[in-house]
């Protein structure tokens, strides 16, 4: 027999085998309706990472306050540090609307118009309370760094509070 009689015969019981011979179950098509427990793990999984990476990035509203806080904790002690520097009194104002600070120059208080140390005004959401039946309550720093008096700031949103307290001696601390 030639071998080209012999290949035409090979591939002639191939097909016929392919023809008669069961698909092995991993090629065979499957019919079903509906998703594999595997499918929908997998898409559970998907959707608690997303939510999860989503309530991370929500802003924390106790967060915001605890910040404005330090935020101006952190200027009220760069004021005390320029006091010292400069040699010159400063004073830090606060009210219910905002704060801000002031450089004592030719006999009188010129506002500090430098970037860290200008007028700020609180949140919105925010309220401020003095133990002051003025308007604004001041305390100076002197060339020294002493203050002139103490003074409680008492920040509130909500039911949340931080009082951030000036000692007489220049300190600034943050109690929540």
């Amino acid at each position: 027999m030639s071998t080209a009689t012999l290949a035409a015969g090979n591939s002639a019981v191939w097909r016929l085998a392919r023809q008669t011979a069961p698909a092995p179950r991993a090629f065979r098509a499957v019919d079903t309706d509906g998703f594999t427990l595997v499918e929908l793990l997998v898409v559970i999984t998907i959707v608690a990472l997303l939510s999860g990476a989503v309530a991370l990035t929500l802003p924390d509203p106790r967060g915001r306050l605890t910040e404005d806080a330090a935020r101006f904790a952190a200027r009220v002690r760069a004021a005390h540090d320029s006091a010292i520097i400069e040699a010159r009194s400063v004073s830090v104002w606060v009210s219910a609307q905002g704060y801000g600070f002031d450089r004592r120059a030719g006999g009188s208080w010129q506002p500090i118009s430098e970037k860290p140390l200008r007028v700020s005004r609180w949140a919105a959401d925010i309220r401020a309370l003095i133990a002051s039946d003025e308007p604004r309550e001041r305390v100076i720093f002197d060339s020294t760094g002493l203050a002139n008096q103490p003074l409680g700031v008492r920040l509130r949103r909500g039911d949340d509070a931080v009082t951030i307290l000036i000692g007489a001696g220049g300190d600034v601390t943050i109690n929540g």
